[in-house]
């Protein structure tokens, strides 16, 4: 069965089979694929099956489709391993019965190896408010997603009457020259009480917030 990767910048976040024939991708709640981000249009593009083969096509989006690097204009059609560009995501295309092979320049594969340099260290997120479902959380993946949904690695509480939270909040990305923190849904959370809009670099001790739930970053030598 033909498949997406769904990509933050570099990292991957889930797998998404074409199971139908079409695929609407937007910020509102109502497509298909939802994707938390000011930036994206509320109904952004759409991927659809038109005689078995894939097509991508932009809604009429307010900052663009990119596949592979160039604008749609209004749809184009897909191969092995095409790059659909929606802001800071990407999404690509598997073909039915095939492996993601190389991908387009400044993309990698699903499986991620930790630096070799990261061995030297151990970073680790200690809960400080808002218990879930153990106190202390090793980082050990390149990739460590905080949200709500049940595939983010560290889970948090919601926040509000209702317990609303983002599916994925933020990301810890682990890199040779140390551990970044970067927003999926950008504003929600709070890094040292700040909202957090843009990659920021995590230091010993520092505070991660998001909904109901408050983290301490710390490291360990190993």
């Amino acid at each position: 069965m033909p498949k997406l990767l769904l990509k933050f910048e570099s990292s991957v976040i889930k797998e998404i089979n074409l199971d139908k024939s079409s695929f609407t991708i937007g910020r509102k709640s109502d497509n298909d694929i939802t994707l938390e981000h000011t930036t994206v249009s509320g109904h952004h593009c759409k991927v659809y099956d038109a005689g078995g083969k894939f097509f991508v096509e932009d809604l009429g989006s307010t900052n663009g489709t990119f596949l592979n690097g160039k604008k749609i204009v209004k749809s184009a059609g897909l191969r092995q391993n095409d790059a659909i560009g929606i802001v800071k995501y990407t999404l690509v295309f598997v073909e039915d019965g095939k492996k993601a092979g190389d991908l387009p320049a400044g993309s990698t594969g699903i499986k991620a190896v930790p630096p070799k340099a990261q061995k030297r260290v151990k970073a680790f997120l200690e809960v400080l408010e808002g218990v879930v479902d153990k106190p202390e959380y090793e980082i050990t993946a390149t990739s460590t997603y905080i949200g709500k949904s049940s595939q983010a690695n560290i889970p948090i509480k919601g926040s509000g009457i209702f317990g609303g939270a983002p599916d994925m909040a933020a990301v810890i990305a682990m890199r040779p020259d140390g551990f970044f923190l970067m927003p999926i849904k950008e504003g929600f959370a709070k890094h040292n009480g700040n909202p957090l809009k843009d990659k920021v670099t995590l230091q010993d001790d520092d505070t991660i917030e998001a909904g109901g739930t408050k983290f301490r970053f710390f490291i360990k030598a190993d």
